[in-house]
């Protein structure tokens, strides 16, 4: 077994993997080197990350609670508008691995300090963008910039954290990323309902500007890094050794597929709730996105769940629980829409947590390289999901949405049944 596929048996299953070309950065440090909770520096970068997830998801979906308005001004449809979020994702996990390698050779605080600033400087000039065509361009550059971010995060936490307390903080970092997803939209949904679209997303823009400067004034220098080659062969390689890793590619459908539901049911949600029977306003619809905050404590509770049911036990629980609120929400009673929300964000949240935390403990050569895969893969469910469950819409009402949600599911159950019949045959072995 090669190491990209130590504690495979513990995941998905085991299974023999092409060797990865390794960079200087892979070499772990010694566990005293690093940060665990109540020590150090800890808090201080815990706080740093949250921030930067808060800010990256708040820009990345920045217009997913709009579009219902965009739609309007620019006189456009569900699913043309929609590619003001495709168009975000989808630069995102076209550049993460690029954003990878440079982390490699440059460092990840400095690689995810550059990432925010272009980003945050991209988002002053959005609320100006002439037309739908100008808006749908700056988001796609906006997402190739935040791209550095996802790309360097959990590179940096494997590196500078103990590895017990790992699964926490990415938990963490991921609880972030609820918090920028959840207070953006409710930012941007009582703004727009004021003074329109355009100012709320520029009142977004300051909000993210105070966090990446915060960001970059507490997260602590990194003490485990150093530097490797930006060599293209080595990348390669890498990248290759990781595609030919049955546990990883696994992993990376999963992050696709649970992506593939939340990016569809949170692109169409606004449009659903502003039309009869329920007819909300802005602000309201908006403050929908409250619902997050169950996000924020699936994730960071996620180590819990997989020390109680096991990585595979918490993938299956996780997809029972997105199921169940897909089922729901077809109900025309707010309240079981609600319920339904409160129960896709929960299994959604959990099962990225759990995913990408597998991910960073199975591969221990190229972790930015494997960390950058799976968010390539994540950020390519988001944006299919958001341009064909708004499509399923368009066609087929929220029914259509939720039979998209629901095949992702069945996708994610039946890839996580395949990693444990190989973790029976591995044990029998």
């Amino acid at each position: 077994m090669t190491p990209a596929s130590t504690g495979a048996s513990s995941t998905l299953g085991a299974a023999p993997s092409v060797p990865s070309a390794p960079s200087a950065s892979d070499v772990p440090p010694p566990a005293d080197a690093r940060l665990s909770p109540g020590g150090p520096g800890y808090r201080r970068m815990s706080f740093a990350l949250f921030l930067a997830g808060v800010a990256t998801f708040a820009l990345l979906y920045s217009t997913q609670a709009l579009l219902p308005l965009i739609s309007a001004d620019f006189g456009v449809s569900a699913g043309e508008a929609s590619w003001t979020v495709a168009a975000s994702t989808g630069g995102l996990a076209l550049f993460v691995i690029p954003m990878s390698a440079l982390s490699e050779r440059f460092g990840r605080r400095t690689v995810m300090t550059a990432s925010l600033v272009v980003a945050v400087a991209v988002a002053v000039v959005i609320p100006f963008a002439p037309s739908l065509t100008a808006l749908v361009a700056l988001r796609a550059v906006q997402g190739a910039a935040l791209a550095g971010v996802p790309a360097s995060a959990t590179a940096y936490l494997a590196e500078e954290v103990r590895p017990r307390a790992l699964i926490t903080a990415i938990g963490l970092f991921v609880a972030g990323n609820s918090v920028g997803g959840m207070s953006g939209r409710v930012l941007t949904g009582w703004v727009a309902q004021e003074w329109g679209w355009r100012v709320a997303l520029g009142a977004l823009g300051l909000m993210a500007v105070g966090c990446a400067v915060a960001f970059r004034l507490l997260l602590p220098a990194p003490r485990n890094f150093t530097p490797g080659s930006l060599r293209p062969g080595v990348l390669v390689a890498t990248v290759r050794g990781h595609l030919a890793d049955p546990l990883l590619r696994r992993l990376y459908a999963i992050g696709a597929l649970f992506m593939t539901v939340f990016g569809g049911v949170y692109t169409v949600i606004g449009y659903r709730l502003t039309e009869a029977p329920f007819s909300l306003p802005q602000g309201v619809v908006g403050s929908i996105f409250l619902v997050y905050l169950v996000g924020t404590v699936s994730a960071s509770t996620a180590g819990r769940l997989v020390g109680r049911l096991g990585r595979r036990g918490a993938l299956y629980l996780a997809g029972g629980t997105t199921a169940a609120g897909l089922t729901l929400s077809l109900s025309d009673s707010l309240g079981l829409v609600l319920a339904g929300l409160v129960l896709i964000t929960a299994g959604f949240f959990a099962g990225h947590a759990v995913a990408s935390s597998a991910v960073s403990k199975t591969a221990t050569v190229g972790r930015a390289q494997a960390a950058a895969l799976y968010q390539s893969a994540y950020y390519v469910g988001a944006s299919a999901g958001s341009t064909v469950g708004a499509v399923a819409f368009h066609a087929g009402g929220w029914a259509g949405t939720v039979g998209v949600g629901l095949l992702a599911v069945v996708g994610v159950v039946g890839i996580t049944g395949v990693g444990s019949r190989a973790a029976r045959v591995a044990a029998r072995a």
